[in-house]
């Protein structure tokens, strides 16, 4: 299992959103649930961005710093 990250990137702000997934397929479509799932509306957005991927285990942990546009 892996832990992604991906920024969804609209016209106003980006947006991080992270899921966890077997491969990148099952990832971009969890993003896309998660989405639907957050907003009332979903939003128009340019692209979401595979920002990172990491290997997930027992007694595994990983920094994700924050990025203002």
């Amino acid at each position: 299992m892996y832990l992604y990250r991906f920024e969804v990137i609209d016209v106003e702000k980006t947006t991080p959103v992270i899921v966890i997934a077997k491969d990148d397929q099952q990832a971009f479509e969890q993003v896309d649930i998660e989405l639907e799932k957050y907003f009332l509306a979903l939003p128009d957005y340019e692209e979401i961005v595979l920002f990172e991927k990491k290997r997930i285990g027992n007694g595994s942990g990983y920094v994700l710093p924050a990025f203002s546009k």
